[in-house]
């Protein structure tokens, strides 16, 4: 099984919300998942992310793979700590 740490979109039309999911890479972008890790609310100037690290970095070392976007939004949350 391909554990793979994504966003799955949420919130109304134009107006995206998006979770930070850990998810089975074979199920759908709004799917089935495993388990919530966080928030990202581009909506808000500035954008509201809102991330465990702890749960990420457990499933980082269990194998999750992270996208490309979540990759981005780990660093910038831990910049501003």
């Amino acid at each position: 099984m391909a554990v793979k740490i994504r966003l799955a979109r949420h919130g109304a039309k134009k107006h995206p919300v998006y979770r930070v999911v850990v998810a089975d890479g074979r199920c759908t972008r709004d799917g089935r998942y495993i388990e919530q890790v966080g928030r990202y609310n581009p909506n808000t100037d500035p954008s509201e992310i809102t991330l465990d690290l702890e749960k990420v970095a457990d499933w980082m070392a269990k194998g999750a793979q992270p996208t490309d976007t979540v990759i981005r939004l780990i660093d910038t949350v831990k910049k501003a700590q």
